[in-house]
């Protein structure tokens, strides 16, 4: 492919459509029209806000465009990260059925991290409940055939701000990184007289 036809392929972001993405990204006005509103803080009509925004989505320029949900406040207090070793050859196939719940809200595929990370397939789900988490996996589990498939629930203790991705320059003055460290568990418990 020569440059000229690269060149048509790629999407010209202009200086009104950062504008747009800026406005979009930190969430919709809470109103009966937010892209009225979003237009007149641009100074442009809510039709061009809603075509040039699925002109974006349909140039791949804005991949999704969703929701950020907070699920406490909804009544899911039972949040578990459920890590799966699956087949690489199957991960596709598995990862299809367990997406087909809507207990599920994400499923991703990760490289593992041998030796002492073997799982591959990372998926969350929500409940009222640890034991309705538990509930949902195996279901999952009998329903997918996944009874001889290693995997784990690492339910959430602490919850972290939750927001979308964000792409604007004006962001927030960078905060000192803590050092996280991982701790493996051997299975050993240490006591004070050890």
């Amino acid at each position: 492919m020569n440059m000229a036809e690269l060149n048509k392929q790629v999407l010209q972001i202009t200086t009104e459509d950062r504008a747009l993405i800026k406005a979009v990204q930190r969430g919709l006005p809470i109103c009966s029209r937010p892209y009225a509103e979003i237009a007149k803080q641009l100074d442009t009509t809510e039709q061009d806000v809603i075509s040039r925004l699925q002109l974006l989505m349909d140039k791949g320029a804005i991949k999704r465009y969703g929701v950020v949900v907070r699920h406490k406040e909804l009544g899911y207090t039972a949040n578990g990260m459920v890590v799966w070793d699956i087949p690489d050859d199957k991960v596709d196939e598995i990862g299809i059925c367990i997406g087909k719940y809507s207990s599920v809200t994400l499923s991703y595929r990760r490289p593992r991290r041998l030796p002492e990370w073997s799982y591959n397939l990372f998926t969350m789900i929500h409940g009222s409940s640890r034991e309705e988490v538990k509930q949902k996996v195996e279901e999952i589990v009998a329903s997918c055939g996944l009874q001889d498939v290693k995997h784990t629930i690492l339910f959430s203790t602490r919850r972290f701000k939750q927001r979308g991705a964000s792409y604007s320059a004006e962001q927030a003055p960078a905060k000192k990184a803590a050092k996280l460290h991982l701790i493996k568990n051997t299975g050993k418990q240490k006591t004070p007289a050890n």
